[in-house]
């Protein structure tokens, strides 16, 4: 392959996550609260549904954010922090004797005692690889015993995504290595030349370029890689840099392949990871190391409303619980199923889990502590994560299918939308199934908190779980009585429908209906769903 196809190639891969946000840039920041009818945006029509609930009494809401963490000084989100009414912070005691020190905002299932935490993680599938290569390697699926088959098909599951991906990383590697070598071969001449170590494509025309052999070749080269890229203000500097993190990310495929992983978690927590009955581990340290995920997604839920600054969060009576179970890489199953059981102990009705990984070799933790939640009416939302997927062939995890079969009740899984702005209501990177993906939800350009009093846009089914869990909070908060499985039914059935056609995630030029996209083939609307909830509670009370 020629340098100049590699360019094409290798910019489209590397800046193609980015593409999406690029074509919705000059959207108005807070679209996904807006109004089809009114502002011409497939958003969730708030302002209606406040006008709707208007006069009317809410009551407060416990949401637990399980993800990476949240900025508990945030200045939009500390008014709405949930704060342990049985644990005086700082005192290093454990006042309401549920077995966590100082858990004033939540818990931290990814840390050590001394307060220390874990930025860090490795990825699941590599763990579960490495864990029972020696077990399981050779076998067939009729030598494995039957309590063991869940366990062995998640390993070759495991194998399978990594012999793809080393299979990947050894074609490419020595080709995106070398493309490097001339990025930055040629970026040293022009840097020289021009006397500025940041450049764009416009610069490459000054006369200075010109005049000069070995300038002119670098600058044509440079002037063919920028070609890839629509948008002009891109700097040679932000290119090296994508390159290079792709790079980075085919020798970590290979050495996932090739080299166990470190324990990182096991060697801070000291837990016994097998074992779900080991829970008295972690810290009250919530914001270390939490990066903007867990901040962004506590925001779009329920960021101050009407303060004036940054943004507004949907729900107006909540307050977010923070549990930190996903530092980095993929979650791990006990970290999890201990989450969700610290969130329903204490007092959250609404769980949002904006994390998800190929994997699980122990589901069952996971299922057991679902059920829990749906015993004690507690309403779990997740993203469907972000690999343009379809979930009928390809299982993501937390899955609301039991390895018993069963099917949780309490359990809602949403797809991301955009906008017709866009080019298609469906996100091109959101996952999707007729069967397993309940609802869609805005996850594309959205306005949410970041670290240290900062905010930005973001895309992603993490965000989109967050729009959700959002509404949900708000029917809770108004109609308190309303059980999971009617909150289901309720986002569920009162979303927008649409007529036409959108593209399949993943498939460009693939044109489909919603409907096969997600159970309900809609987009939730909180107006629509506060309509049906009145009607609901009329109805339920006759």
């Amino acid at each position: 392959m020629r340098i100049y196809q590699w360019a094409l190639f290798l910019l489209l891969l590397v800046l193609g996550s980015n593409t999406y946000s690029q074509q919705v840039k000059e959207k108005k920041k807070g679209w996904h609260l807006l109004d089809l009818e009114t502002d011409g945006y497939y958003g969730i029509s708030l302002n209606k549904a406040y006008e709707l609930l208007k006069g009317r009494k809410s009551t407060q809401v416990i949401v637990a954010v399980i993800d990476s963490g949240i900025d508990t000084l945030h200045e939009d989100l500390l008014p709405v922090l949930w704060r342990n009414p049985k644990e005086i912070g700082g005192n290093g005691l454990d006042d309401d004797k549920n077995g966590y020190i100082d858990d004033t905002y939540g818990w931290n299932f990814c840390g050590s005692k001394s307060g220390a935490n874990l930025s860090r993680n490795s990825h699941e599938i590599t763990r579960v690889f490495h864990g029972w290569k020696s077990m399981f390697e050779g076998k067939k699926e009729r030598d494995i015993p039957a309590d063991q088959k869940f366990l062995f098909s998640q390993w070759l599951k495991a194998k399978g995504i990594l012999e793809k991906d080393y299979e990947e990383s050894r074609k490419s590697l020595g080709n995106v290595s070398r493309f490097l070598e001339g990025l930055e071969a040629s970026n040293s001449v022009l840097v020289k030349g021009l006397g500025n170590p940041t450049f764009t494509v416009n610069i490459l025309k000054s006369p200075v370029i010109a005049a000069d052999s070995e300038l002119k070749r670098a600058a044509e080269y440079w002037s063919s890689v920028f070609s890839q890229v629509t948008d002009t203000s891109i700097t040679n500097l932000a290119v090296i840099q994508d390159v290079q993190r792709y790079k980075n990310d085919l020798e970590a495929k290979r050495k996932r392949m090739e080299e166990e992983p470190e324990d990182w978690r096991g060697e801070m927590t000291n837990d016994v990871y097998t074992d779900i009955n080991d829970r008295q581990y972690g810290n009250s340290n919530l914001k270390e190391g939490s990066g903007n995920h867990g901040t962004s997604v506590a925001g779009v839920i329920a960021a101050v409303r009407n303060n004036g600054i940054g943004m507004d969060g949907i729900a107006d009576n909540v307050r977010i619980m923070a549990i930190r179970a996903v530092p980095g890489g993929d979650e791990h199953d006990k970290d999890v199923a201990l989450a969700i059981r610290y969130a329903v102990d204490n007092g959250a009705t609404i769980i949002n889990m904006s994390f998800g990984k190929p994997v699980s070799p122990y589901k069952q933790f996971v299922d057991d502590a679902v059920r829990y939640a749906a015993a004690k009416g507690v309403l779990l939302i997740h993203g469907s994560g972000n690999s343009a997927e379809d979930l009928t062939k390809y299982v993501f995890y937390p899955h609301p299918e039991f390895l018993d079969g069963q099917k949780a009740n309490n359990f809602l899984t949403v797809g991301a939308s955009g906008d017709l702005s866009t080019g298609s209501l469906s996100a091109d990177f959101s996952n999707y199934s007729k069967q397993w993906v309940d609802v869609f939800a805005p996850g594309v350009y959205i306005h949410c908190t970041a670290t240290n009093n900062q905010y930005e846009t973001a895309d992603g089914t993490s965000l989109a779980a967050p729009v959700v869990a959002g509404i949900a909070a708000l029917l809770k908060s108004y109609f308190p009585k309303l059980e999971p499985k009617e909150l289901i039914r309720i986002l569920m059935d009162s979303g927008l429908s649409f007529s036409g056609k959108v593209n399949l995630p993943g498939n460009e030029g693939v044109q489909v209906s919603m409907t096969d996209l997600s159970v309900s083939g809609k987009i939730v609307n909180a107006a629509a769903a506060v309509k049906m909830a009145l009607a609901f509670k009329t109805s339920k009370s006759k």
